[in-house]
C-alpha cells in the first residue's frame, strides 16, 4: 500500500501511472483537495477524472448526469 502525506504531483503521477498501465508525467495532472474527504485528493487527466483516497488507493470518479 502507498500512503500519500501530500498533494505532490510526482508521487501522484507515478500512482495513476500505475492504475491506468502507462506513464504519465506529473505536467499531466491537475491536483485539487476532495473537501468531501480528508486526506483525499481529485485528479484531473486529459477528460478523465479520478479520486485517490487517503490510504493511496486511485479510482475512476464518474459524473453524473442528471
Amino acid at each position: 500500500m502507498d500512503i500519500i502525506i501530500a498533494a505532490e504531483k510526482p508521487s501522484i503521477a507515478t500512482l495513476l501511472s500505475q492504475y491506468v498501465k502507462r506513464r504519465i508525467l506529473p505536467e499531466e495532472i491537475k491536483i485539487s483537495e476532495n473537501p468531501d474527504e480528508t486526506g483525499s485528493f481529485y485528479i484531473g487527466f486529459d477528460l478523465e477524472h479520478y479520486v485517490l483516497s487517503p490510504n493511496g488507493e486511485i479510482a475512476r470518479d464518474r459524473l453524473e448526469l442528471r
